[in-house]
C-alpha cells in the first residue's frame, strides 16, 4: 500500500512540474522557447511602462493590464533589416467593444523584444467603420528577469 501511495505522489509531482509554467527571463530564453515550437504567453503591467500618447510622454499610465500569445512571430538577427540589435516581433488584432466609447474597433497590439531586453509594446484601436485611428499608444519597458521591476514577462509550458 505504501509503495502504491509513494507511486501515486511521484506521478503527481511529476504532473504538476510538466505544466508548471517557467518564466523566460531574457532574450535568449524567449528565443530558445520560440524556436524549440514551445507555447509562449505574454503579459504586461501597463502601469510600470513609460507610455507616449499622441506623440508626448504621459503623466499617468493606465493601472491596466494586458496578455496575448506570441503566435506567428518573426525574428531578425543583427543586421538583417539595417539594424543593430536582432529583435523577434509578433502582433495580434481583435474585434472588441470599444472601452473608451461607443461602438466596434480592431484592438492592434504589437510587441517588439530586443536582445537587450527592450520591449516596445504598440497598440492602436482603429475605428471598424471608418478605419481611422482612435487610440495610438506606445508603452516602453524591459523584460522582467525575476529581479527588476519591469513590466513584461514572459512564459512557457
Amino acid at each position: 500500500m505504501k509503495k502504491l501511495f509513494f507511486s501515486i505522489g511521484i506521478l503527481l509531482l511529476f504532473a504538476v512540474s510538466t505544466f508548471a509554467q517557467k518564466q523566460l527571463t531574457n532574450f535568449n530564453d524567449l528565443m530558445g522557447a520560440l524556436n524549440s515550437g514551445k507555447h509562449v504567453r505574454m503579459v504586461f503591467y501597463y502601469n510600470k511602462c513609460k507610455l507616449i500618447s499622441n506623440n508626448e510622454e504621459a503623466e499617468k499610465v493606465p493601472d491596466a493590464i494586458g496578455g496575448m500569445d506570441m503566435g506567428v512571430y518573426e525574428y531578425f538577427a543583427a543586421g538583417a533589416v539595417h539594424n543593430k540589435l536582432a529583435f523577434v516581433v509578433t502582433s495580434e488584432s481583435k474585434f472588441i467593444e470599444n472601452p473608451m466609447a461607443d461602438g466596434f474597433v480592431q484592438n492592434y497590439v504589437k510587441v517588439k523584444v530586443s536582445e537587450d531586453g527592450k520591449v516596445v509594446i504598440s497598440a492602436k484601436y482603429i475605428d471598424a467603420k471608418t478605419f481611422d485611428i482612435t487610440m495610438d499608444e506606445k508603452f516602453f519597458t524591459e523584460i522582467n528577469n525575476g529581479k527588476n521591476d519591469k513590466a513584461a514577462y514572459f512564459y512557457t509550458e
